[in-house]
């Protein structure tokens, strides 16, 4: 499994395999809820094995996963599945050391064995742990509730309307010179519900989407061929979003249209066709040093990589190294006052922001979740941080941001959505560039690599355009840039004002071992980077 947008890796098939957990079933099935009351009673029985098993402290997690995916090809449906994993997972501390087991099984007998089972599993543990662990305190709630706030619930939508939307955006593909279209809906609901003996009873029901596709442009004659992704963001949000409402619309001065909360991806489809064909015959990008300026579709994976990855503290102590390594940003930068970017760099983690993918009201240990600065005006500030990890740092509490993909899963910390904060001079796009006389503007993300510190890394794109005395000429092709991550973000010489604040994100966010998936929001506004290195991909050696 891979941490990178799934989409770069493969297209169709292993789009299938990346969506675990569960069992084959009707889409009516999607719509019916577990009883809230049930599920407490499974999670006081499994609180009561725990503590009479010896747990110093226990959380339960009853989920019920729910997935949809509508597949198609130009004129074809290539696969719809739905999904479902119903279970418990069940995490305790005895003699200072975690268990975690977990069942299926949702009755009160199976579940008190698990309960025991995590119990027996971490007293062995306990044998061979160095130091107890160290659990930050968080106050127990008693019975809340929290969802997302969805207008149409996208499970309830018939499957015969997802696949006329889908087919009529490859149609309209096609006919405007699109030779290949790849199209899919990609719809989660998360019913998670959480117990501890702190006093906590959270229910929660989470729910996200996403409308990802492919345009395919060739040149018959010489067999080249280009592709420009769809420009949607996967949302923390309901059916709604595909609505295509002008209000979520953002127009670039070269004409291109971005999307923040509503998508019309006939639209784009339409300008993806286009602007592929285009890309045909789009110059090669003249390698040097540009002034780049950067839409928030583009910087949302720039963010994700060098600064939300890094910043996990997991990583930054070396405990965390699947998918990309480890973490540059060690404590000792922390204590020095590290300059991560320019005075323009405030970054900020965020697990309440509507509409985002990483939105929940608690996270997976039960934590209430909140907004807090990771870097302000170009310090590093502080980090991510879980409950047994809060100690670390000196923190008296954990950010809230730690999450299990599945009831079979042990939660463990993951990305917050992690975005870069608008400016606070008013600044729009347009008077951004008119200041630029030698750059290139850069929308959609595309292939990057990094390395196993988060130091050194390069980026593509989806669309290119020279930026030349203020003005843009026209397209390029073959650009992608290479950066220190440090000298990079301290390049940025400004940042659009609110009013261009959009969400990016990843879906499928990968992690761990055995690997997890989560789904994480990056927002900012456009943003400029004076004298970054810009290689052609084109070019060959020899």
């Amino acid at each position: 499994m891979d941490r990178r947008n799934f989409l770069t890796m493969s297209g169709l098939g292993i789009a299938g395999l990346m969506i675990p957990y569960g069992s084959a079933i009707a889409a009516e099935a999607l719509l019916t809820p577990l009883d809230v009351a049930k599920k407490k009673v499974l999670a006081d029985t499994a609180l009561t094995a725990a503590k009479g098993a010896g747990a110093t402290y226990c959380d339960v997690r009853i989920g019920r996963y729910l997935r949809q995916f509508v597949i198609t090809r130009e004129d074809k449906v290539q696969n719809v599945v739905n999904t479902e994993s119903t279970g418990i997972g069940i995490r305790v501390l005895v003699n200072g050391a975690w268990g975690f087991a977990a069942t299926n099984q949702l009755n009160a007998k199976s579940v008190a064995e698990a309960a025991q089972q995590a119990a027996a599993i971490a007293r062995a543990n306990s044998k061979t742990q160095t130091q107890p662990v160290v659990l930050a305190k968080t106050p127990g709630v008693g019975e809340v509730a929290w969802k997302t706030p969805i207008r149409k619930n996208a499970m309830e939508v018939p499957i015969k309307d997802k696949v006329d939307l889908l087919l009529g955006v490859n149609a309209a593909a096609v006919k405007a010179g699109a030779d290949f279209v790849n199209s899919m809906l990609f719809l989660v609901n998360e019913q998670k519900y959480f117990a501890s003996t702190d006093g906590s009873y959270i229910d929660q029901d989470v729910h996200r989407i996403w409308a990802p596709m492919t345009i395919t442009a060739i040149d018959k004659a010489s067999g080249k061929f280009r592709t420009r992704e769809g420009l949607s963001s996967p949302m923390g949000m309901g059916f709604e979003y595909l609505d295509g409402a002008a209000s979520g619309k953002t127009v670039s001065p070269n004409g291109v249209v971005n999307y923040s909360n509503s998508y019309d991806m006939l639209e784009d489809a339409v300008a993806a066709a286009k602007q592929a064909r285009q890309k045909l015959t789009a110059p090669s990008v003249k390698p040097g040093k540009y002034d780049l300026v950067l839409d928030p579709s583009h910087t949302w994976l720039t963010i994700h990589e060098s600064i939300g990855h890094p910043l996990e503290l997991d990583r930054v102590l070396g405990y965390e190294a699947n998918f990309a390594g480890t973490s540059f940003a060690t404590v000792d930068k922390l204590k020095s006052g590290f300059k991560y970017g320019s005075d323009q760099v405030t970054v900020f983690a965020d697990k309440t922001q509507q509409g985002s993918l990483g939105a929940v009201g608690y996270d997976d240990e039960g934590v209430k979740t909140k907004r807090w600065n990771l870097i302000k005006d170009g310090t590093l500030v502080d980090y991510q941080t879980i409950r047994d990890q809060a100690h670390i740092l000196g923190k008296s509490e954990s950010d809230g941001c730690c999450y299990a993909d599945s009831w079979s899963s042990v939660q463990f910390q993951r990305m917050a959505n992690v975005s870069l904060a608008p400016g606070k001079n008013k600044l729009s796009v347009a008077d951004m560039i008119k200041d630029v006389e030698n750059g290139i503007y850069i929308v959609g993300d595309g292939s990057f690599s990094i390395d196993q510190q988060r130091y050194n890394a390069q980026f593509g794109g989806q669309l290119f355009y020279e930026i030349k005395n203020g003005k843009i000429t026209g397209m390029l092709e073959d650009v992608a840039y290479q950066i220190r991550t440090p000298e990079f973000w301290n390049s940025c010489v400004a940042v659009c004002d609110e009013s261009d604040y959009r969400l990016g994100g990843s879906f499928f966010d990968g992690k761990g071992q055995p690997g997890q998936v989560s789904a994480v929001s990056h927002g900012s506004s456009t943003a400029r980077f004076n004298g970054v290195n810009v290689i052609n991909t084109a070019r060959k050696l020899g």
